[in-house]
Formats: C-alpha cells, structure tokens, sequence
C-alpha cells in the first residue's frame, strides 16, 4: 500500500471502488504461486494502492473444481467474511484487467519485523501457547513441530475456512498487517460441496466456539437467506451455496471446532 492507499480498516467502500474502478497496472509476477498471480498498482481520483490481480485465464485446470471458477471464488470467500463482521479477508471484487476478468485483491504489506503465527518450531522449544499440529524432520534429523500460536485472531480465521470449506489454508496464506490485524488470503480453492477442508489451524479442533464466533454464524446465517445469498450466486452454483447454508448450520448446531477429516489430508502440502 502506498502512503495515498486505503485500507481495509480505514474504508472498505473506498477501498471497493478502487479496486472495481481503479486503473490497473501489473508490476509483476509472483512466481511462486501455482496460478498466474500478477501484483498491481491501482489509480483512481488520487488514491493509490497495490492490489493482487489473478486473472481467470491464469488459472490451472483441477481435478476437482470446475475450470475457470477459482477468481470467483476468491470473491465469495470477501463476501461471507464481510457478512461474519469479521476483517479477515482484504477486500476483494471480479473485473476486468489486462489479461481479462480475474479477482482482484487489496495488497497487504506485511511489516519487515511481523512475528509470525505458524511455522516450524524445534520441537523442544514450542512456544507458550502455540499448538502442535504435526511433527517434522530436516535434513539432519533435527525434530520440529509445526505449530501455530493461541491466537482469537486465528480462531476466527479457523472458523471462517470452516465455513467456506477451504482446502488450501497454508501458512503462507496468513498475513499480520502494519494494523497488527490477521488476514487470510488465497481462497480459490472453496467452497466445494464435498468435505475438503485442510488447514494448518486444528489447535482447537473438537473445542467450543467462541461467544463471538457463535454470534457471527448467527449473523452469517440471517444474511445468506437476504441480499448475500444472491451476491454469491454470482459465484457459486446452487449446490455450493445449498453444503455452505448447511456447513453454518452444522457449526452453530455443534457450536465446536470441527474435528481433522479421516478420508481426506488435514493438512496442506507444503503447509507453509
């Protein structure tokens, strides 16, 4: 973000007007994302902010995801977290660009001295109040464990992948902004109408939900039934929509963390 930017925090409505109306220019290529994804800059009545553009025709074909559906995606997963009252995912929006539709994603600068919340730890050396939730080797046999922190701001990024059935929550997908605010990126991959979640954030698998978890399904809930449920539809077929209603019904049925698939990997490869 530049010093003329927005913020989500500052100003989601200019923010969204930005990043629909704003004029794009790609920078460059993150190489090591596995879909075309291109960093820009946006301009638009003098405000300036850099934003993540993917454009549809980047995508790679998956086994199990309809081609062409993953931008889509990324914009239903804003669009439910916004509904929760939760600031975790950046403001995101479906334009056009200059290699065609794609979602386009508020940039988030993490700062250069960010602690970060998951990670490989030794395994003797788990820090108070992180969990374990796999172990690990390097090269030279030393143990590690990777861990995450007992964070609320985590907590709520685990019931929001959840919600949205995301199978592909990495470490690398959890960003501190310079507000020492949690945001999850990378969400293409949800929303599916099979179990797929995969997460590197089971540390309160099986626990109860928080009071203002609960609140948020409650929330959640009320609004899929209003305006949100035709929003998504833009997105989501019928069906995705139908396992996401009954996926919040579940969680405020249950009011506890779900627990790791048995039929399906827990966790992300490479989680990090």
């Amino acid at each position: 973000m530049t010093s003329s930017g927005v913020t989500p925090r500052q100003d989601g409505g200019a923010a969204l007007r930005l990043l629909r109306d704003g004029e794009l220019t790609v920078e460059g290529r993150l190489v090591d994302a596995s879909n075309t994804t291109l960093r820009g800059i946006l301009t638009l009545d003098g405000m300036t902010a850099r934003c993540v553009y993917k454009p549809v025709r980047g995508e790679r074909p998956l086994w199990d995801f309809p081609d062409g559906t993953l931008a889509g995606r990324e914009v239903a997963a804003y669009l439910v977290c916004a509904a929760t009252g939760w600031d975790l995912v950046p403001p995101t929006v479906l334009r056009d660009g200059p290699f065609g539709p794609g979602s386009c994603q508020l940039w988030i600068d993490e700062p250069d001295d960010a602690e970060p919340l998951v990670g490989f730890v030794p395994a003797d050396a788990l820090p108070p109040r992180w969990f374990p939730i796999a172990a690990a080797r390097d090269d030279d046999g030393t143990a590690y464990a990777l861990a995450h922190a007992d964070d609320p701001r985590l907590a709520r990024l685990a019931v929001l992948d959840a919600v949205i059935n995301n199978a592909d929550r990495k470490g690398g997908h959890v960003l501190l902004g310079p507000d020492d605010r949690i945001h999850g990126v990378d969400h293409g991959v949800s929303f599916h109408v099979e179990e797929k979640l995969r997460t590197v954030l089971w540390g309160w698998a099986g626990r109860p939900l928080p009071a203002d978890a609960v609140a948020a399904l409650d929330r959640l809930a009320g609004q899929l039934r209003g305006p949100l449920g035709a929003e998504l539809a833009e997105h989501l077929t019928l069906s995705e929509i139908t396992e996401l209603a009954a996926r919040i019904d579940r969680l405020r049925r249950h009011a506890c963390f779900p627990q790791p698939p048995a039929d399906w990997p827990a966790v992300p490869w490479p989680p990090l």
